[in-house]
């Protein structure tokens, strides 16, 4: 409770730069007319506002500090992952939520540091795109916007966390794109898809897998549909050297396309898991996938 009330205190004393008072100023202003040109639920609200201060605000803020303002779930016994950030913005026709993970508990700080200055930064700057397209949309006479950001941890065991962070945007339909981070909790490693394998020849062994495996499916079922190079249009031919990946807590390699990436939207976020002795030959060791 004292190490709680520390960090509550340090949190309290950070000064609010003068331009995200104003930020926050106009954001009331703005529910205050809103609220009187039209009859239904406020556009901004109050809370809108402090959610923003506290998403601008907190990009400063240490991760130490922002344990004093949620609840931390526990991933084992050293590594927590917790909501660091998060602002959201409900009007009729532009909303955005955005949740920024942070990691506390690796021993190698710096790689901790790096990690979480990257979430941070990524919504930071999608924060940033989003009232600039709210401003383009408006010029342009409206339309509907949205912005949806989270995460979730997927593996989490004594050696490997894995962290998938998803960004959702809706302009008429949606589109979801997925990023994964894996990391060596015991090593203090943040493993690549590149770094697993002696040399490049995973990229042919892995595409020509998932090639067979969507023709597969096809076959099986005529309501699946990929979009294959060997269409009129063309499509999927390989994983690109950096593909997004992760690693089950039983140590499968998943690989991972994003919404309309390789097949239609209805189909969302695909995965396909790889037969380690399918890439057996081709990894570095043993230690990750087996």
């Amino acid at each position: 409770m004292k190490k709680l009330n520390n960090l509550k205190n340090k949190y309290n004393e950070i000064e609010i730069p003068s331009e995200l008072e104003d930020v926050v100023k106009s954001s009331i202003r703005q529910a205050k007319t809103t609220g009187k040109k039209r009859g239904y639920v406020k556009q901004w609200t109050i809370g809108a506002a402090a959610a923003a201060a506290l998403f601008i605000g907190s990009i400063n803020m240490s991760p130490s500090f922002a344990q004093a303002m949620v609840n931390v779930p526990v991933l084992g016994t050293i590594v927590e992952v917790f909501t660091i950030q998060q602002m959201t913005i409900n009007e009729v026709d532009h909303q955005a939520d955005l949740k920024t993970p942070a990691i506390e508990g690796l021993t190698d700080k710096g790689l901790q540091a790096a990690l979480n200055e990257k979430y941070i930064a990524e919504n930071k700057m999608l924060f940033k795109q989003f009232e600039q397209d709210v401003a383009e949309l408006e010029k342009a006479g409206g339309g509907h916007l949205g912005v949806h950001t989270g995460y979730e941890v997927v593996t989490d065991t004594d050696q490997l966390l894995s962290i998938a962070r998803y960004e959702v945007n809706t302009v008429g339909s949606s589109s979801t794109t997925m990023k994964y981070d894996t990391v060596d909790k015991q090593n203090n490693v943040l493993i690549t898809l590149p770094s697993l394998f002696k040399g490049n020849l995973y990229i042919d062994v892995i595409s020509k897998y998932i090639v067979n495996e969507m023709k597969a499916n096809m076959a099986a079922d005529e309501n699946i549909t990929y979009f294959l190079s060997t269409d009129e249009f063309g499509g999927f031919e390989k994983i690109s050297a950096d593909q997004s990946f992760y690693i089950t807590a039983d140590n499968k390699l998943v690989i991972s396309f994003d919404k309309y990436e390789v097949a239609p939207g209805s189909m969302g976020v695909l995965k396909f898991e790889i037969p380690t002795d399918l890439v057996k030959e081709l990894l570095v060791s043993n230690t990750y996938i087996h």
